[in-house]
């Protein structure tokens, strides 16, 4: 193993298959002083990093993530392979535990859940609603944050954010809303996260998605699994 020989990892999402692998991982790359950033890619899309600037303790959380079936995939579940992404996200922007799971989802083109519908709900109040699919025809990954005086709406793909917020007091028209839609770097997710990985093996930093986010995300999906075996 690349850790056990002192080799910094950077180790696609899931980290791992079970949590006692994932936390085996961690206790490794700790035990060998090593790196270990874990591939969570929607981390360094640049709508997301924009927007976390401008995030004060949401209230809800509305994600969609839907794409076209495809076959190469066809041994595993949409959480899995798609919503583990968004369940990362979520943690990373809610910054609170998660109190309540209801998970909901169907069979419908394999022998896994190729849609699922999650709530979460967060230490905090915060709720958030998730949904994933891989038989949608079209790809649409779309992330709405709703908090105190402030919307914002986030678009994956293209990657495009808007920010919308009260401009005082109290909202009498459209005009007492301000609109904001931020300049986002070019640069293409792949390469800021490997630029962070180096920078990490360089400075011997702790990654933006470390090896406990990874867990995290983990032990999430498969409580959202769990959830969805008694009510698929």
């Amino acid at each position: 193993m690349f850790l056990d020989a002192g080799v910094h990892c950077l180790i696609e999402k899931p980290l791992a298959a079970t949590l006692p692998e994932a936390e085996a991982l961690i206790r490794l790359a700790d035990e060998r002083r090593c790196v270990l950033q874990v591939g969570h890619i929607e981390r360094f899309n640049p709508a997301v990093m924009e927007a976390a600037r401008h995030i004060q303790n949401p209230r809800f959380i509305e994600v969609n993530r839907l794409g076209p079936y495809d076959p190469r995939v066809a041994g595993t579940g949409v959480v899995m392979d798609l919503m583990i992404h968004d369940l990362d996200i979520v943690l990373f922007l809610v910054g609170q535990p998660v109190t309540r799971v209801e998970a909901f989802g169907a069979k419908v083109l394999s022998d896994h859940e190729d849609i699922a519908k999650v709530r979460l709900h967060f230490a905090n109040g915060c709720i958030a609603d998730l949904s994933a699919s891989r038989i949608s025809l079209k790809k649409y990954r779309t992330i709405r944050i709703f908090q105190k005086d402030a919307y914002l709406s986030l678009d994956y793909a293209k990657p495009q954010l808007a920010v919308y917020r009260k401009k005082g007091p109290a909202i009498r028209s459209l005009s007492d809303i301000e609109y904001l839609k931020p300049k986002l770097s070019k640069k293409e997710p792949l390469a800021l996260e490997l630029d962070h990985f180096l920078q990490c093996v360089r400075e011997g930093k702790t990654p933006l998605v470390s090896g406990k986010h990874g867990r995290d995300a983990l032990e999430l999906a498969r409580e959202v699994l769990d959830h969805l075996r008694v009510h698929a």
